[in-house]
């Protein structure tokens, strides 16, 4: 096929989305694709290509810190141009398939999915609507709850505007607490506050954000990939840190990643049905995929943390870790998530 790869964007997650860009290029290039690598928020958007079987694709290291949100209204300005008028869109309308390695921002929350639905243009991964439904992880949190399927409990605040809601308190007065941002990922901006104090001195470092306050579950992590309808074999995440956050993520050292987890039969099957029903909840459906993640309670009681539209796809990411797992090499896992994007499917 003649495919054109997203990649970059105008998020904080833009480096890691880089690198994924590029090892999807590896891999369809070894599956015999011709390929083009785009980058619609860059001052010169086409990256590479089209490249031809065979080609190489450079590396690129994801840095330690996420890049600064300064400039994400210039990206954002020439993202949008690039995907709705010009030679990036022709590009893409003469590709046979999209394959989005965007991450965070408009490449995860609906965005550009909406875009390329109205062009009738096929590409990988969620529709707009399930993208939209699992970005904001307070509404996700409470669609899943709905569902049927464990979560913690979540207080939202957007400091700058009130003072620290009341549920807020008194969940950090009984016991350490995780705040975040309701939209974003790959662990930017993730705190864990120990005290009223801690949590009122973010106020000044998030002012007008939309911030998501839930009680720190101090068990075992765990991520489960599904891939259509299937639940891929579940990955633990031992962590050296106390939270999985963004330098935890990318940089060596920081974590563990472990599959098949060593835990019961039962109990993965427990988790990977749990990931199944969260794919489904939130409207992904057999042409999409997806990535839950879990932590456990004190009690050893699985919660369901979020659930990724697109989640990371370098080559040592955590879902070509449990693809790994279920015996595909990662080009296998590539052309599998490209076989879904069926224009029909739309």
């Amino acid at each position: 096929m003649r495919v054109v790869i997203l990649c970059g964007g105008e998020s904080a997650e833009r480096d890691v989305s880089h690198a994924s860009g590029r090892s999807v290029a590896r891999a369809l290039l070894d599956r015999g694709h011709e390929v083009t690598l785009v980058d619609p928020a860059a001052g010169v958007p086409v990256l590479a290509g089209p490249l031809q079987p065979g080609a190489a694709v450079e590396e690129i290291a994801v840095g330690k810190e996420p890049p600064s949100p300064a400039d994400r209204q210039r990206l954002q300005h020439r993202m949008h141009a690039a995907l709705t008028g010009g030679p990036v869109l022709e590009l893409l309308r003469g590709a046979e398939l999209v394959f989005l390695a965007l991450h965070g921002g408009w490449g995860e929350d609906g965005h550009v999915q909406a875009l390329l639905e109205r062009a009738r243009l096929p590409f990988t991964g969620a529709d707009s609507a399930a993208c939209a439904a699992a970005w904001h992880k307070a509404r996700a949190q409470a669609v899943l709850d709905a569902a049927g399927l464990p979560v913690a409990n979540r207080v939202p605040w957007r400091p700058g505007t009130r003072e620290v809601p009341r549920a807020a308190r008194e969940l950090v007065a009984a016991g350490p607490v995780v705040v975040k941002p309701v939209a974003g990922g790959s662990s930017v901006s993730v705190h864990r506050v120990d005290s009223l104090p801690e949590l009122e001195l973010l106020a000044d470092a998030h002012a007008g954000e939309e911030l998501m306050v839930e009680p720190f579950l101090p068990g075992r992590e765990f991520t489960v990939g599904v891939i259509g309808s299937r639940a891929l074999p579940v990955v633990e995440i031992e962590l050296t840190t106390p939270l999985f956050d963004y330098a935890a993520k990318y940089q060596p050292g920081g974590v563990s990643e472990v599959c098949p987890a060593r835990v019961p039969d039962g109990f993965a099957r427990r988790l990977q049905d749990m990931a199944v029903r969260a794919h489904r909840a939130l409207g992904f459906g057999a042409d999409a995929y997806s990535r839950t993640d879990v932590r456990c309670d004190g009690h050893g009681a699985p919660m369901c943390i979020e659930v990724n539209a697109l989640p990371g796809l370098t080559a040592t990411s955590l879902l070509p870790l449990a693809a790994t797992g279920a015996g595909w090499a990662y080009p296998e896992l590539i052309q599998r998530i490209a076989d879904l994007a069926r224009p029909s499917a739309r």
